[in-house]
């Protein structure tokens, strides 16, 4: 295939769409999986005309790995997600109970029961407004501009959970914990240390409970009908001073649980 200008590589359709390579002589076609998979890897090494010419191969690259289902994880940092707020924000943090177990259990069956809990959640924050920021192994992370919605979503997950048919009538569960803070946005994701001890307080709780911290609670003042349980003072696992805690109680969801998992 003959080399083209900007203009008329604009003109391909999709499934004849290719990229040059970073030596400009030879071209990625992205009309079949592989094809897009390696066009992926390579995409941040090539050289374009423009930025305008980058932007159309970026936007075609992308719509090429939605139409065969790839998820290009790490492709340009922050071009798959809408762009994530920043200020004030609730973060919404959830992991699998006793994941270590449930893999030894379920072996070969882990990976659809992970996929069944992904699913969940990310249905649950998309319908409340808020946004995904990072999913990895068994641990989930969203991000709110409301701490209401955030809530919502932590309710809306808990609910889904419990109604879920799991394998084997298992009762598959997950920790939640909201935490209120200011992360700041970079490049690879929020950081600082609301991200921390968000993170820390999810690890506190047991499956079907969701924790509340107390500046997530003043961000919750006048949630209606908010029913808060306070569950003492804490230190958190590497984040300093103690933190008070609070349960969400929940028409309808379990109230009772241990001990929170700390080291008092």
């Amino acid at each position: 295939m003959a080399e083209l200008g900007a203009r008329e590589r604009a003109k391909l359709p999709d499934s004849a769409f290719a990229y040059v390579d970073s030596a400009g002589r030879r071209r990625l076609p992205i009309h079949d999986d592989a094809h897009v998979r390696n066009a992926l890897a390579r995409f941040n090494r090539i050289l374009f005309e423009d930025e305008g010419e980058r932007d159309r191969a970026r936007t075609r690259l992308l719509k090429a790995a939605k139409r065969h289902r790839i998820v290009p994880v790490g492709f340009i940092e922050g071009q798959l997600r809408p762009k994530l707020p920043t200020g004030q924000l609730t973060l919404l943090f959830a992991d699998i109970e006793g994941s270590s177990q449930l893999l030894a259990d379920l072996d070969d069956r882990h990976g659809s029961v992970l996929s069944s809990v992904r699913r969940l959640e990310r249905a649950s924050v998309r319908r409340a407004g808020g946004y995904e920021v990072d999913a990895r192994a068994d641990e989930f992370f969203a991000v709110f501009e409301r701490a209401s919605a955030a809530l919502d979503a932590a309710v809306a997950i808990q609910r889904a959970m419990a109604d879920h048919p799991w394998p084997d009538g298992r009762d598959v569960r997950v920790r939640i914990g909201l935490h209120t803070g200011r992360p700041t946005l970079t490049a690879s994701g929020y950081q600082g240390i609301s991200v921390h001890a968000g993170s820390r307080l999810c690890s506190c709780g047991h499956g079907g409970q969701i924790l509340v911290s107390r500046p997530a609670r003043a961000a919750l003042a006048h949630a209606p009908g908010l029913e808060l349980r306070h569950l003492g003072s804490y230190r958190l696992r590497g984040i300093p001073d103690e933190h008070d805690v609070y349960q969400a109680i929940v028409p309808g969801l379990r109230e009772g649980f241990p001990p929170l998992r700390v080291d008092l």
